[in-house]
């Protein structure tokens, strides 16, 4: 079972220059920078668990030294670079697919008292809670990332969600259009003016009109339903479906390596693991 915690080495190769790119010793040498593997396998418990911080197996170290240095972490954005390193991994494999893209927003709780981008949760009675706003490709990995409260509507985050692409997003040409997959909650003007200064052709689902038995192009690739299922993946994590965090930069934080551990298992699998 202590396996199902760990970085794989394939993983940790990957990772651990990220880490050292980020590392500024101090001029007068300062302490050692400890087991960074552990503490990164400690950050995926906490994430896959849910569980709070002074909870943490003594296998992972100090429950405060491993949330220090994943605060530390999660600030300086190296969540995010590791998430774009695997990201362009699976593209230098052909393991992307820019042609058809969807976006949509998940809402979640946040049961601890303040924080920052939380708002009433307009599905759960007014609870508070924080909104997800997730751009993926055409097979569900993803690619840009916002937050915000519970009570901000979806279309209003997504110019920032198409901006927050963690990787440089190659540019639609005559042969290779891009399309962009949106749900009813985009329907008005101001996300279709959003979706042409990004050059995307939009597909968005009328208010009024009925659902059609499969929501699939001619050509036979996915379109809204593929976030839908990123957004199961990543339920699967406690840590995610139920804020816990009060910071902003530690919850996407979290999300962020989520997201990047998506593209390492595409990538796993486009090599030919099992």
């Amino acid at each position: 079972m202590d396996t199902l915690w760990e970085v794989p080495d394939e993983l940790w190769l990957r990772i651990e220059p990220i880490l050292k790119e980020d590392w500024q010793p101090s001029a007068k040498g300062g302490r050692p920078i400890g087991n960074w593997r552990g503490y990164l396998n400690g950050i995926i418990f906490r994430m896959r668990s849910g569980c709070q911080w002074n909870q943490l197996p003594r296998r992972f170290g100090d429950d405060a030294t491993v949330h220090r240095w994943f605060q530390r972490w999660s600030k300086n954005g190296v969540m995010e670079k590791i998430w774009a390193s695997l990201l362009r991994d699976c593209q230098e494999l052909e393991g992307v697919d820019w042609e058809w893209q969807s976006a949509d927003g998940w809402l979640g709780k946040k049961p601890a008292l303040g924080g920052e981008n939380v708002g009433p949760n307009p599905t759960d009675r007014g609870k508070k809670g924080t909104k997800k706003s997730l751009l993926v490709e055409a097979e569900g990995g993803p690619l840009g990332l916002v937050i915000a409260g519970a009570n901000v509507n979806d279309h209003k985050l997504l110019e920032a969600t198409l901006e927050s692409i963690v990787v440089e997003r190659p540019a639609p040409t005559v042969e290779a259009r891009q399309h962009l997959c949106l749900d009813k909650g985009y329907d008005n003007v101001a996300s279709e003016d959003v979706a042409a200064r990004h050059d995307y052709i939009p597909h968005i689902c009328r208010i009024g009109e009925e659902a059609q038995p499969a929501d699939r192009h001619p050509s036979g690739k996915p379109r809204r339903w593929v976030v839908e299922r990123t957004f199961g993946w990543l339920s699967k994590c406690r840590a995610l479906l139920i804020r816990y965090d009060k910071k902003d930069s530690n919850y996407l934080g979290l999300l962020q390596l989520a997201c990047g551990l998506l593209w390492f298992r595409r990538m796993w699998r486009l090599q030919g693991r099992q």
